[in-house]
């Protein structure tokens, strides 16, 4: 983990660039992480795998209010065919 201060940080902008391509750059104010600078892929890696984790977590979540209300869920193919999705 790469750690630079702000006001060091202004006058290296390219190669703290250019060091985020491998690992972050953390930028510390008074000693203390404040941001990072990371990769673009990284970054949407990083995206990405939040949305999914989300997902998952509703999911979860719906489940478990399913449980607590014990209600019977409603299958899929039910859920299209009354919608007229299928035929």
């Amino acid at each position: 983990m790469s750690e630079i201060a702000i006001t060091e940080a202004r006058s290296r902008l390219a190669s703290i660039i250019d060091d985020a391509r491998t690992e972050p750059v953390y930028l510390t104010r008074r000693s203390r992480p404040v941001a990072a600078v990371v990769d673009t892929s990284l970054l949407e890696r990083l995206l990405a795998d939040a949305e999914e984790l989300a997902d998952i977590r509703a999911v979860d979540e719906a489940w478990e209010e399913t449980e607590r209300l014990q209600e019977t869920p409603i299958p899929w193919d039910d859920v299209k065919r009354d919608l007229g999705l299928v035929q």
